[in-house]
């Protein structure tokens, strides 16, 4: 990998997801497909292990707490699953395309949706999902991966100024006849 020409700033390795700044030209790096999809793999089956746990919790049964594992443990897989499909479909759309841009995890989330609709065993529900997840992942990333948009404290004071006056109705200018 290129190391970063700013004496200050520390070398890009491949080794993580690169996440590029809006402020800097993006030059595109190669996702390790099968790392990261290992990382998230993992993390979702902690997500899954925790909603199995409270399924476990919440229904009424003699298994005890290996009921995590032998009544609801399906939802660990379950969750693992969505993960992986979810990171390794982006990592190689993106590979493939060469490209960090909303449609990657438009196809990741399409192919996480349609996994949860196997799994419900509806081939309309599967493309219904697909499509939701895609839509819904692709938008959240065109919207620059944050629920609250960008941060505008962090633009100078003079352009903070020109987008809220932007965003607020101008008055009507009226001319003055004399």
């Amino acid at each position: 990998m290129a190391s970063s020409s700013h004496p200050l700033l520390p070398p890009l390795s491949g080794k993580a997801f690169f996440v590029p700044s809006p402020h800097e030209e993006h030059n595109f790096h190669p996702h390790p497909s099968l790392q990261l999809a290992t990382r998230v793999t993992l993390q979702s089956a902690g997500v899954g292990l925790l909603v199995s746990a409270v399924q476990n919790a919440l229904d009424k049964h003699n298994a005890g707490a290996m009921g995590i594992v032998t009544r609801t443990g399906g939802t660990i897989g379950f969750f693992a699953a969505m993960g992986f499909s979810f990171s390794f479909v982006q990592a190689i759309t993106a590979n493939i395309r060469e490209t960090d841009d909303a449609l990657n995890g438009a196809a990741g989330g399409c192919a996480a949706g349609f996994l949860a609709g196997v799994r419900a065993k509806s081939l309309p529900m599967a493309f219904g999902a697909c499509a939701g997840m895609g839509t819904l992942i692709g938008t959240f990333n065109a919207a620059g991966n944050a629920l609250t948009g960008t941060n505008r404290k962090l633009l100078p004071r003079p352009e903070r100024e020109q987008l809220r006056q932007a965003f607020f109705k101008q008055p009507k200018q009226t001319e003055e006849v004399a």
